[in-house]
């Protein structure tokens, strides 16, 4: 296995074990059979504009002010993608958003 690897490699093509190839096509079909949306999808775009603004720092009432709705609404709309994603504070919304790469990390903004 090794020399086969190795001439396989050498001519710049990639050299996997076929155990592991069987462990890759078996995690493909099983994710390509999964029918569940992800996660991010749960949200309406109004959800994912107030998450992307509470993981960038700004308070409820600068939220409001910047999409144009009230307090309380942007207080529902938290409360719903908190819901929606199992997650129950401020910094869960954040890191959720870091995670999911929803907000830009080092970004000058």
């Amino acid at each position: 296995d090794l020399l086969s690897a190795i001439r396989v490699v050498s001519h710049g093509e990639v050299f996997i074990y076929p155990s592991m190839a069987r462990l890759l096509v078996k995690d493909f079909l099983r994710r390509a059979e999964d029918t569940t949306p992800p996660d991010t999808e749960l949200l309406t775009p109004r959800e994912h504009e107030v998450l992307a603004c509470i993981a960038d720092g700004q308070t409820n009432r600068e939220i409001a002010e910047q999409l144009v709705i009230s307090v309380k609404t942007v207080d529902r709309h938290r409360e719903n993608i908190m819901r929606k994603l199992n997650l129950h504070n401020r910094v869960e919304l954040v890191r959720y958003a870091i995670e999911k790469g929803l907000i830009p990390i080092g970004s000058d903004g």
